[in-house]
């Protein structure tokens, strides 16, 4: 079932927020929507356009780790040129999630 157009929007100008440095959940973003749920943001992030300006990059699971996916790799290697660091265990410290 496709996500709504407005519930796109909403998740959309949300992750626009995500401030360098700093990362969020699927789930934060969900709870910051007007009927979005975890699953659906991670739906939204992978049918972005070609060509946008969208920091998906800055969404994580709520584990704090980069989720597997084809492009975990990629993802990580952003977030460490943005001053990101990962623990052992590949989770993110809690202080740099977003909204505080």
């Amino acid at each position: 079932m496709p996500i709504r157009p407005d519930i796109l929007e909403q998740i959309y100008t949300i992750v626009a927020q995500v401030p360098v440095g700093r990362v969020t959940t699927y789930g934060r973003i969900a709870g910051m929507t007007e009927g979005a749920t975890a699953r659906m943001v991670g739906t939204a992030m992978r049918q972005l356009p070609s060509g946008h300006q969208l920091p998906w990059y800055r969404v994580i699971s709520a584990t704090r780790q980069v989720a597997a996916h084809g492009g975990a790799v990629r993802q990580r290697e952003r977030l460490r040129a943005e001053g990101i660091v990962f623990d052992a265990r590949g989770r993110v410290p809690t202080h740099l999630l977003w909204p505080d």
